[in-house]
Order: C-alpha cells, then sequence, then structure tokens
C-alpha cells in the first residue's frame, strides 16, 4: 500500500470483512508498511487481540519493533488493569509500552479543579482525557502508518459505523478495528476459549473499563459503556481519542449538572449486570 488515503482505506476495509481474525492481521502486515501500533486499554476485546497478535504471523514483527503494543496510563486506573497488565506481558513474553501524562498538565489541573474535578462540567472533563489520553496517544502513534485497536461497533451508538478499516485524516494513518463487526458474546466466547487473561472487573458488571473515579459497573439492560462517565448525557460521552477531531467542543450551557440524571439513569444504587 502506498501513502494512506480514503481510498486504499476503503478497500482493505472490503478485503478484511470476509477474513477470520488471523486472516485480518496477517493482511494488514501485508498491506501496511511501516510501524504499526495497537493501543490496549486491558479491556476485553483489546486482550482478545493481543492474543491474536501474539499467535499470528503478526507477533513476528513485536521482536523486530514493527509492531508496538502501548497503553495510556492515565494515572488513575483501576488496581485490577495493572494486575491484568502484568499477566498479560508474563503469559504472552512481551512488553506493553506504557505513555503517561504530562506531569506539569496532571499537576495544573489538580491544582486548577481539584482532584476529582472532571465531574464539574463536560469541559473539564474532556480536558482531564486530554491531556491524560489524547496527548499521550498522540506521541504514541507519532511516525505510526497504521494505528490498530480493539473497537466494536456494538459498544455504542457512537460506534455503531465503526469499519474495519478508515482513514485518520488527521493524524494521516490508516486506523484497523479488526474486531468492528464482532458481537460481544464473539468476544467473551474467543477469550474463553483461548484462556486469554483478562480483567476480573469484567466478571462485576463493568462491560467498559476506563479510569476508576470515571467508570461504574452498568445497571440490567443498559449499553455496555453506560458506565463510562455515566454523570454525563449519553451523546457527549466519548474520551477523544475515537473522534474526528481530538477534543470536541463544548459549547457555555451543554454542560450538566454533576451526576446528571438521565432518562435511563433513575436510581443511584444499581442491581448490577453480570
Amino acid at each position: 500500500m502506498t501513502r494512506p488515503d480514503r481510498q486504499t482505506a476503503e478497500s482493505l476495509a472490503e478485503r478484511l470483512s470476509g477474513l477470520d481474525l488471523a486472516g485480518r492481521l496477517n493482511l494488514i502486515a501485508a498491506e501496511i508498511p511501516g510501524r504499526l501500533v495497537f493501543t490496549t486499554s486491558l479491556g476485553v476485546e483489546d486482550q482478545a487481540l493481543t492474543h491474536a497478535l501474539a499467535m499470528a504471523k503478526l507477533a513476528k514483527g513485536l521482536a523486530k519493533g514493527r509492531v508496538e503494543i502501548v497503553t495510556l496510563d492515565t494515572g488513575r486506573l483501576f488496581a485490577e488493569t495493572y494486575d491484568v497488565w502484568t499477566e498479560t506481558e508474563s503469559a504472552y513474553g512481551i512488553r506493553i509500552t506504557a505513555y503517561a501524562p504530562d506531569r506539569a498538565a496532571a499537576e495544573d489541573f489538580v491544582r486548577d479543579e481539584g482532584i476529582n474535578g472532571f465531574r464539574r462540567s463536560v469541559a473539564a472533563r474532556q480536558a482531564c482525557c486530554g491531556f491524560r489520553k489524547v496527548e499521550p496517544l498522540g506521541r504514541a502513534l507519532e511516525g505510526a502508518s497504521g494505528w490498530l485497536t480493539g473497537l466494536r461497533a456494538g459498544q455504542s451508538a457512537n460506534r455503531a459505523e465503526t469499519p474495519l478499516a478508515e482513514f485518520d485524516s488527521g493524524r494521516g494513518l490508516i486506523k484497523l478495528n479488526p474486531l468492528a463487526d464482532w458481537s460481544r458474546a464473539q468476544v467473551d466466547s474467543f477469550v474463553r476459549d483461548n484462556f486469554v487473561p483478562y480483567n476480573v472487573l469484567h466478571d462485576r458488571g463493568f462491560p467498559s473499563i476506563g479510569c476508576a473515579p470515571c467508570t461504574r459497573a452498568v445497571r440490567l439492560g443498559e449499553p455496555e459503556r453506560a458506565g463510562r462517565w455515566w454523570w454525563e448525557q449519553e451523546e457527549k460521552k466519548e474520551c477523544g481519542l475515537h473522534v474526528g477531531r481530538p477534543i470536541a467542543s463544548v459549547q457555555p450551557g451543554q454542560e450538566p449538572a454533576a451526576f446528571e440524571t438521565t432518562s435511563n439513569q433513575t436510581a443511584r444504587q444499581p442491581e448490577f449486570a453480570r
């Protein structure tokens, strides 16, 4: 593949659609030259993809430095996330590269907004996600020609149109989502059948796991990502990693009050889903 563009991404997406996961990874390796970066949150989808990378021929690139598995260590992750990080490195004999927030930005935010000041407004929360996740992601993807993610279309309404491959014009690379058309049941089955290490919080009602103060277990019947930034309005609940521009703008008056009750959120004490 030559210089990344929208047409080549769409063509690659079509070719990926008829393949199994191992075939998709091999095609990606064959079609995209240069450095490939897989950003893992250590959630169940990303664990499935880590296993597939380790098992596929693409894994040969890990030792050569062509494929880099990275994670964004925000400094506010669950202890269980660090546990599965350690277990994953041991199980596959790999090293997951950590990208951390800028120290000065973190100190400035806490000084100005408070340790949990991201709950004051959508703008404040996006600012927190900005220095803890979006800016480190930019450093992680610098010089990459392909960006592998564990995104699935079924994770949320915002992600319903997630393709297998797309052109990220802002970053000038091909974004690859080889699990885009998988269901959660398929992911869970893959992880179970292949004895893949996973975060124990998934067994406690957390289908989606981010920073500890910004993630709760979901209620029965709620979407998978309902527990992320649960005090915000549904249509604004993305951190900025997987949107068209790094951080969505929020105009005055759009911010909900802290712990705003939405139409699908009527009680504070949930019956956790398993």
